[in-house]
């Protein structure tokens, strides 16, 4: 049985409440400290799924005032990253490779990222490196999709 990596053990552990997404939420920016710049906050964690929620304040704004489209790719990424510590098991290591993108509307609200897979691999049978997409979509708040981004991760044995 694969082991779960320390980053969703630490998920597990804590409330299950604001108080728990916050704290989680501070120290995966402490560890990965570019996601800070869309002060992130993961509402949902298990393996093969991810929701992170973020607000529009003036550090993520562009030149119209909107959800910068960068921005809103760091979001994608810390919910495809949370993900994948939840998901890959400890006996692999994982690393992204590849991510596009579709800006598909203007955002002007916080948004609503949710990373899932559509099925969880068999990792037992990983012996060589394997890509693995990891879709995000990126809502505002009225539900419309404003991003949608398809990341692939390189997937080896450790």
């Amino acid at each position: 049985m694969a082991i779960e990596s320390p980053t969703y053990r630490s998920w597990q552990r804590l409330p299950k409440n604001g108080v728990g997404s916050v704290l989680f939420s501070l120290g995966m920016c402490a560890r990965v400290p570019y996601f800070a710049t869309v002060l992130p906050r993961v509402t949902a964690l298990e393996p093969g799924r991810c929701e992170v929620r973020s607000p529009k304040w003036w550090g993520v704004h562009n030149h119209i005032g909107t959800f910068h489209a960068i921005a809103a790719c760091n979001l994608a990424e810390a919910a495809m990253g949370m993900l994948a510590e939840a998901t890959v098991p400890t006996t692999h290591r994982w690393i992204p490779k590849a991510m596009h993108t579709q800006y598909l509307g203007k955002a002007t609200t916080g948004l609503h990222a949710v990373a899932q897979l559509p099925a969880l691999p068999d990792f037992a049978a990983i012996t060589d490196g394997t890509d693995l997409v990891v879709p995000v979509t990126i809502r505002d708040r009225a539900g419309a999709e404003v991003v949608h981004a398809d990341i692939t991760i390189w997937v080896t044995p450790k």
